[in-house]
């Protein structure tokens, strides 16, 4: 490492010092190291030194890292410029650089890249990266706090006292009444930024306490408006639809200030040529456009058009706009009245501080709100899912020789799958499985209105065909409306006729498996409900001795995936019931295999669509009675499903 200082003085004023470093991690140390003890002989502060030694740690740390193997073997130079109220950092390298980020965020625990960014930014008062082709140079600069040292040696030239001669009784008197205008001064600011941190810590704890965003607001506002001398305030937010700036708090309740638009009123280019293009501007939405601080007062007064100019004649103070990223949250105005003085420097940092943390406030309320929100609806949904569990059949009718089995599992917590099985008449047992288009909320909504309509026209008709047709009928206008239909497969089993009388409004076809063993898939012509208004279906009928087994199920079954993106088909589902019903001795059974072998076929991966199913099984064993029925719910403590199943025979 080489060093070269521009001032031999370690007092002079504008002093700087020249560093160079091989482009090397080991050489970081040293060369801020240097660095800091150049500072503090111009008397910088130890925390300026402090903080300017870190920054210089992070720069030429990513410096070193930046630079490719090929270029190493050129220096890095860091240049310290020490003057009487600023300090200078330059770190200049040759590495092809990078976009510098034009937000900077602490980065999560999980990212290895961006902390060094965001401690530059944290430490240093204001940063510029200037990349070039050749070389790459990075500006860090910071406020410098002065020194007692440092003040003391200010004061010395400001009396006037030469270096080495001894101050007269006259000097000491100035000197020490300077020393004591600087310590009130220094306590003076130091009172201001106690003040302003109590504030915003008693509203915070406050707000942690279950408070209001609006009152939590009042109060800092509030509390801003004492410390920093100022007479009202006026806190516009973006209305939900963000095309207007509402009132959200003001220091005078008693004014009326209608909500102010914000959409462009022209079609000039950019923001500057928007703002000299309109007839009259408000202030607040010149803040808003050009994303800056706008002032107003004396020297630029009010329009009188403005809302500010009626509500606030004769103030002067300025409009900050609140962003959190780039996303505009709305605006902060603090005025006094114009006859007193401007906002010092302290005054107008500690705004900027206010108005910053109010909009992390603003925010965190917000997500606060939608987390309330989304426990509600979670809520909600638990419960419209136990009501819609509680529409599938609790224990299915007895039919002599035959059982039934049914599983129900939801993409969703609610769904727009479902199965029914009940008696319409004597030895008459209705089965049915629908899908309604899409999933969620107004999926199950419509399952449930079918639910209804089947239970109440099967008491008219049970015949499959005309229940479908007056269903279609009555729901047709609310489907069409919403642009959703449904598909539904209508079973009848008739024990005493022995027979199956199938029909189909543009769902999956029956599969029977028949007693020789054959696989027969059944799927009368028929559109989904809600495609035409007065919609034809037909009907097929299979004599019911011929029946091994049936299933009718949704396309949530065929359309199941692998880990490969493999679907389970058709061709599968078949075969699956072909060989399963040779080997199963109940429709309980059935139901419980087919279970298992969906799961294993899926693995780890979640159904992306609703999952039904009613199997229709030949059974020998004898029949299982009424207490001793399997309920609802009962595969879910091994599967970690939700089903309903129920066998007996006859």
């Amino acid at each position: 490492m080489t060093e070269r200082s521009d001032a031999a003085d370690p007092q002079a004023a504008g002093a700087s010092c020249w560093l160079e470093m091989a482009c090397q991690l080991d050489q970081i140390r040293p060369t801020t190291a240097a660095a800091r003890s150049f500072l503090l002989e111009r008397q910088v502060s130890h925390s300026d030194a402090d903080a300017c030694e870190l920054a210089l740690v992070e720069a030429c740390n990513n410096a070193v890292q930046y630079t490719p193997p090929e270029k190493q073997g050129q220096p890095i130079h860091v240049q310290v410029l020490c003057r009487p109220e600023r300090l200078e950092l330059h770190v200049i390298d040759h590495s092809p650089g990078f976009d510098w980020p034009a937000e900077i965020e602490l980065p999560s625990p999980e990212e290895e890249h961006g902390r060094g960014l965001f401690i530059i930014h944290s430490l240093m008062d204001d940063v510029a990266y200037l990349r070039s082709s050749t070389e790459n140079r990075l500006v860090l600069g910071k406020r410098r706090v002065p020194s007692p040292a440092a003040s003391a040696s200010r004061i010395e030239t400001t009396l006037g006292i030469e270096k080495g001669r001894q101050p007269s009784l006259s000097d000491l008197q100035q000197r020490l009444a300077l020393t004591e205008q600087a310590t009130a001064t220094m306590a003076k600011e130091l009172c201001f930024r106690s003040e302003a941190l109590h504030a915003i810590f008693r509203c915070s704890s406050e707000l942690g306490r279950g408070g209001d965003v609006g009152d939590f607001a009042d109060r800092l506002l509030g509390d801003l408006l004492r410390i920093a001398e100022a007479d009202w305030f006026l806190l516009r937010l973006v209305s939900n639809d963000r095309a207007r700036l509402e009132v959200h708090n003001i220091s005078h309740p008693d004014l009326n200030l209608e909500p102010l638009s914000i959409l462009p009123t022209s079609d000039a280019g950019d923001a500057d040529d928007a703002v000299a293009s309109d007839e009259w501007w408000s202030v607040e939405k010149k803040a808003v456009v050009t994303r800056r601080e706008a002032a107003f007062g004396v020297e630029a007064p009010l329009a009188e058009e403005d809302p500010l100019a009626d509500a606030f004649p004769q103030s002067r103070g300025f409009v900050r706009p609140i962003f959190h990223g780039e996303t505009l949250l709305g605006t902060l105005t603090v005025g006094r009245k114009s006859n007193g003085p401007s906002f010092s420097n302290e005054q107008i940092e500690v705004i900027h501080t206010f108005s910053e943390f109010l909009a992390i406030q603003i925010v965190n309320a917000d997500l606060r709100q939608k987390q309330m929100d989304l426990q509600v609806t979670a809520h909600e949904l638990e419960i419209a899912r136990n009501i819609q569990e509680s529409l599938l059949p609790k224990f299915f009718p007895a039919m002599p020789g035959y059982g039934l089995a049914g599983f129900c599992l939801s993409a969703r917590h609610v769904g727009g799958d479902f199965y029914d099985a009940f008696e319409v008449a004597r030895g008459k047992v209705l089965l049915v499985v629908a899908d309604v288009m899409g999933k969620g909320i107004p999926a199950a909504l419509f399952a449930a209105t079918l639910h209804t309509l089947l239970r109440t026209m099967a008491e008219w008709t049970y015949q499959p065909a005309e229940l479908l047709a007056r269903m279609n009928r009555q729901m047709f206008e609310e489907l069409s409306a919403v642009d959703m239909f449904i598909t539904v497969q209508i079973v009848l089993v008739d024990t005493e006729e022995r027979l199956l009388t199938v029909a189909n409004a543009g769902h999956c076809p029956l599969l029977v498996v028949t007693k020789s063993g054959e696989n027969r898939a059944c799927a009368p012509e028929g559109l989904p409900l809600g495609i035409l208004p007065r919609a034809i279906f037909g009907e097929a009928r299979i004599p019911l001795d011929e029946c091994s087994a049936a299933l009718l199920y949704t396309d949530g079954l065929t359309e199941a995936r692998n880990l490969h993106g493999e679907f389970f088909g058709q061709h599968r589902l078949e075969k699956w019931l072909q060989e399963s019903a040779a080997q199963a001795s109940s429709a309980y059974e059935l139901s419980w295999k087919f279970m298992a072998d969906l799961k294993s076929f899926e693995t780890q991966v979640t159904a992306a669509d609703d999952q039904t199913f009613l199997i229709l099984s030949e059974e020998a064993q004898p029949a299982v009675e009424e207490g001793n029925q399997p309920p609802q719910g009962l595969g879910a403590l091994s599967l970690g499903l939700s089903m309903s199943s129920n066998s007996r025979a006859g």
